[in-house]
């Protein structure tokens, strides 16, 4: 079972590396896509966080007996955190920027994530 915590927290930790990595990167964008380019890094800001806050979901339901509403209360202040960390990374990283609205966008990635383990995992689950 100890195994099994780590586990999840090493997942946590790791996706958390992953999201750092591409942030590190200066100026993402692909001119030749123009439009298309902003829309799909907003994909990738919904989808990043949205698998990071399923993780850490995860990772507290195998490693706490907290009540649901905790354990979704605790991963959304986890997540959004990171998010913001990130967001503040982001301003030292040449080509990049601080950006609220990208802060917005990773915590409507959040709130996706919780939806769905509630709607799909949740099921299989009890927590």
């Amino acid at each position: 079972m100890i195994k099994k915590k780590i586990l999840s927290w090493i997942y946590v930790i790791f996706w958390c590396v992953v999201i750092f990595f591409f942030s590190s990167i200066p100026d993402l964008k692909i001119q030749q896509l123009g439009f298309w380019d902003f829309v799909l890094r907003k994909i990738a800001h919904i989808t990043e966080y949205a698998i990071l806050n399923i993780l850490v979901l995860r990772a507290f339901i195998v490693s706490t007996d907290f009540s649901k509403k905790r354990i979704y209360i605790f991963s959304i202040i986890f997540s959004t955190f990171y998010a913001l960390l990130d967001e503040i990374h982001q301003y030292f990283v040449p080509g990049r920027h601080f950006a609220i609205t990208d802060l917005l966008i990773d915590f409507v990635g959040v709130i996706a994530g919780l939806i769905l383990w509630d709607k799909i995992f949740n099921k299989t689950l009890k927590i």
